[in-house]
């Protein structure tokens, strides 16, 4: 497994629509080790490949914090969503900065694992976020786009109201 370098904001690597992963061998699975390993070493919850110049279809995502709920996701599509939550984002390509962004509070989605079998996934509150975001990643959008606000150096360091409705 190796580390791989994080592609910040300015990279038109960022701005692309992915394509789909299409072949599920090594290499896939090599590109799966380096970006969580990649996203473990960076603290962060999520990463997309184009986050690591790779323009495929792919995200990890773990939110937990002992780092036992690693979820790869290739080709994930989003089948429903519910409700509303409203909550602060950073992204590991856009270094110091935070938002406030508004995203579904419960999702389903449709993936293929690293063999390629079909899953489904229903996740909420944080988890479905994170989804999002790294979903978000593989069309060309960053949170940025689609924040409400963006955070002062102060609010990033303190409380804002947005983390009661948490």
């Amino acid at each position: 497994m190796a580390t791989r370098k994080i592609v910040k904001v300015g990279d038109d690597t960022l701005r692309k629509i992915c394509r789909k992963q299409e072949k599920f061998d090594l290499r896939l699975t090599l590109l799966l080790k380096d970006m969580a390993e990649t996203m473990y070493k960076a603290e962060g919850v999520g990463l997309a490949a184009p986050q690591v110049g790779i323009l495929r279809r792919v995200a990890v995502v773990d939110v937990t914090e002992d780092h036992s709920g690693l979820k790869e996701l290739i080709n994930p599509e989003l089948l429903e969503e519910e409700g509303t939550q409203t909550g602060r984002e950073g992204c590991l390509s856009v270094p110091g900065r935070q938002g406030v962004v508004t995203r579904p509070k419960k999702i389903r989605i449709r993936y293929q694992n690293r063999k390629g079998e079909s899953m489904e996934l229903e996740a909420e509150g944080f988890e479905a976020r994170a989804i999002c975001h790294e979903m978000d990643h593989l069309d060309g959008r960053l949170y940025i786009d689609v924040m409400d606000r963006e955070l002062s150096e102060e609010e990033i360091e303190g409380h804002i109201p947005e983390d009661d409705e948490q």
